[in-house]
């Protein structure tokens, strides 16, 4: 006996698994972009051609164009940031001070709050800079 197959082409086409896809996509670069976003204060740094790697053991004193002053990402006072540092750097003596001021901050401000710092037991310090778009050797 001989059994016939009948060929029917697909009429309806199914959008859920295209659905689907798109929805993964999506998910996958909106999971993706929020690690490229860098969080913290927004400055400006100055520009620099040549740069110095992070370290691990390292203290961020940000100084924003408004005056305002963060100990690592957290706003806080001129008159209390000796007494935080000196809470930081009593665990490791050779910390590193990276200072983040804004392009517009003077430099007296910068020296004010390394002074600070100084004060406080800090020794090794590293202004923060972005890079330049070329490299004048």
């Amino acid at each position: 006996m001989k059994f016939q197959r009948e060929r029917k082409y697909l009429v309806a086409f199914s959008y859920a698994s295209l659905t689907d896809v798109v929805l993964q996509l999506l998910i996958f670069f909106l999971l993706s972009s929020t690690f490229v976003m860098q969080s913290g204060i927004k400055v400006q740094l100055p520009k620099a051609v040549y740069q110095e790697q992070e370290s691990k053991s390292e203290i961020r004193i940000t100084l924003a164009s408004n005056g305002q002053i963060f100990l690592n990402n957290q706003q806080i006072l001129k008159s209390s940031l000796r007494p935080e540092l000196v809470q930081l750097i009593k665990d490791s003596q050779n910390t590193l001070i990276v200072l983040e001021a804004d392009q517009n901050v003077t430099i007296q401000q910068t020296v004010d709050i390394m002074d600070v710092a100084k004060a406080a037991g800090a020794t090794r310090f590293l202004i923060a800079t972005q890079p330049s778009e070329g490299r004048n050797d």
